[in-house]
């Protein structure tokens, strides 16, 4: 096999595609995500074990567009209103982990024998969480909209903001020392000056291009996708040409589109792709490890395990406690620390690209992340279970005073009693009767002319796919009574299925426990829809003449005026 592999680099793609999805089978029933798989894949798949990874090139490559596309997906979340507005738990709590974990953690490294640079970029590896762990964790649990779900992201968003800070100094610190002492600090200002240009046309464009062009390409959505991965890739090589390096130009690309309305398609759409390039990366890294170096960091890898395992959550939990929040919501938003990301990964590997760092180091952080995303991932699961454990000892971390953290606070502060699928005139007809009932509404529509009609109109709008998992597991779910889909019936065929019915099985799989109507036009569509559980099944044509013969007969008032669909959509079957 290894002779037919070396001869054909299709063979060898496919044998490392094979092997990743076995391992990460196993990593599945073992309720592991796929970081731990796809780097027990690359260690593997190296010469240490199989050696199929031999195309270091090619491999390379991939790896390269798999870090931009991740870092373009972090800048999407980097909305300067939604930054603006994180609220002080979230950036106390999280600039005061970062703090105790770098100095703590430099502290720590010093006092295994490692040198002072190797120590500062371990400690700094160390204070980074992996948001799409995270994320996917409290997806799954439903707990994404409870306050310690909120809070979490909340300093997970300004840990990406230190990763930017972090990987903006590297990238200039690595042009100075590649230049000599001579020529050092001009090279380090000539990077932050190219930086800053790139910033002011990030910002150019976000002012005046990024909204009427991307509206433009979202009625094709597949050329939407092509887009993105295409911005992704262009701002990485600008970064990597200019000199501060191809992840903050993908972090750039993120940035410019994140305060588009589409930014949660684009994120959603791009999230497959993402989990595959990052695969090639972690084959690179778990293919350039020796087992022997990992085997000589054990006994270092278990002491800074410990300290993210059981410090980072205690630092959390302390301050969210002297803030007024309660032991619990403290613990369980402290546990959302307690391993370290992908992130780290990258920066040690930039570090040793660099020089600054060798191969010892790298080796230790990745085996200290995987002890800690596989440990955290449990302590995540049974968070609930844990803390019924350890409740009694806890006790010290929670003031009399908890005025931070109001009863029933635990549900999102942004929440809908209704969230509605379809904005054209049928869509924004209940909308408008439900407004006036005085329902909290939120619109989502694949149509940008109908979120920029419904926008204007008042009403909290997305845009994006119903019938989108990922999507769908970004919506505020948890507190809806309902979700009415509106959607135009089309016709059914080879390469699609029925919307609606592909809504009714994502949201149940969500864990949704509210309510759900949906639009029919044919009693046979109606009677499918009743037997998968909808509650009520809305047909419009007849529910029309029945409200018509009502006000012919006088005995409701006459209908709201009607609303104009700027599209024209055709809402009914021809």
């Amino acid at each position: 096999m290894a002779a037919a592999i070396e001869g054909y680099i299709f063979y060898e793609i496919a044998a490392l595609l094979v092997l990743a999805a076995g391992v990460g089978f196993v990593g599945l029933l073992l309720r592991q995500p796929l970081i731990v798989s796809f780097i027990a894949v690359g260690i593997l798949a190296g010469p240490s074990v199989l050696g199929i990874a031999q195309s270091d090139a090619q491999i390379d490559l991939l790896a390269e567009l798999g870090i931009a596309v991740l870092l373009f997906l972090v800048g999407l979340k980097l909305d300067y209103n939604l930054v603006r507005t994180l609220g002080p738990v979230a950036l106390v709590t999280g600039l005061g982990q970062v703090l105790f974990t770098t100095v703590f953690g430099f502290l720590i490294a010093l006092a295994l024998g490692m040198t002072p640079t190797t120590a500062i970029y371990v400690a700094i590896a160390l204070t980074f969480s992996s948001t799409i762990i995270i994320v996917k964790l409290l997806s799954d649990k439903r707990e994404i909209d409870a306050l310690h779900g909120r809070i979490a992201l909340g300093f997970l968003i300004v840990q990406d903001v230190v990763v930017v800070v972090a990987m903006i100094t590297l990238s200039a610190i690595g042009v100075g020392s590649a230049s000599g002492s001579d020529s050092a600090f001009a090279d380090v200002f000539r990077v932050f000056g190219y930086g800053l240009a790139t910033l002011l046309f990030v910002a150019f464009f976000i002012r005046f291009v990024a909204n009427p062009l991307v509206e433009k390409l979202s009625t094709a959505p597949e050329l939407l996708v092509s887009f993105a991965i295409g911005w992704a890739a262009l701002l990485a090589a600008v970064g990597h040409y200019l000199g501060f390096g191809k992840e903050l130009g993908g972090l750039l690309a993120g940035v410019s589109l994140a305060s588009t309305p589409f930014r949660e398609a684009i994120s959603a759409r791009l999230a497959s792709l993402r989990d595959f390039l990052l695969l090639f990366f972690f084959i690179a890294l778990g293919a350039s490890l020796d087992l022997s170096v990992l085997g000589a960091s054990v006994g270092p890898a278990i002491v800074l395990s410990l300290f993210v395992l059981i410090g980072n959550p205690l630092i959390v939990l302390a301050i969210m406690g002297a803030m007024g929040y309660r032991k619990r919501t403290g613990f369980l938003a402290g546990l959302t620390v307690a391993q370290i990301s992908e992130f780290s990964l990258i920066f040690m590997a930039m570090g040793l690209t660099i020089g600054h760092v060798d191969e010892r180091a790298l080796g230790l952080v990745t085996l200290v992340g995987l002890v800690t995303i596989a440990a955290s991932t449990y302590m995540i699961t049974f968070s609930h279970q844990l803390y019924a454990a350890l409740e009694p000892f806890l006790g010290v971390f929670e003031r009399r005073n908890t005025a931070a953290e109001p009863e029933g606070s635990s549900v999102s502060a942004k929440s809908y009693d209704v969230i509605l699928f379809g904005l054209g005139r049928y869509g924004l007809g209940i909308a408008s009767a439900l407004k006036e009932d005085g329902k909290r509404i939120l619109g989502v529509d694949f149509s940008p002319g109908a979120v920029r009609n419904a926008r204007a109109l008042g009403y909290d709008v997305l845009f994006g796919d119903a019938t989108d998992p990922e999507f769908l597991a970004h919506l505020p779910l948890g507190n809806a009574e309902w979700l009415v889909m509106a959607v135009p019936e089309h016709d059914t065929g080879v390469t699609h299925d029925d919307p609606r019915f592909a809504l009714l099985k994502a949201a149940r799989d969500l864990g949704f426990e509210g309510r759900v109507a949906v639009a029919a036009h044919r009693e046979v569509t109606a009677e499918a829809l009743s037997r998968i559980n909808a509650d009520i099944v809305m047909m419009p044509y007849r529910d029309a003449a029945y409200a018509a013969a009502n006000m012919i007969a006088g005995r409701v008032a006459p209908s709201l005026p009607g609303l104009q669909d700027p599209e024209g959509q055709k809402e009914l079957p021809a």
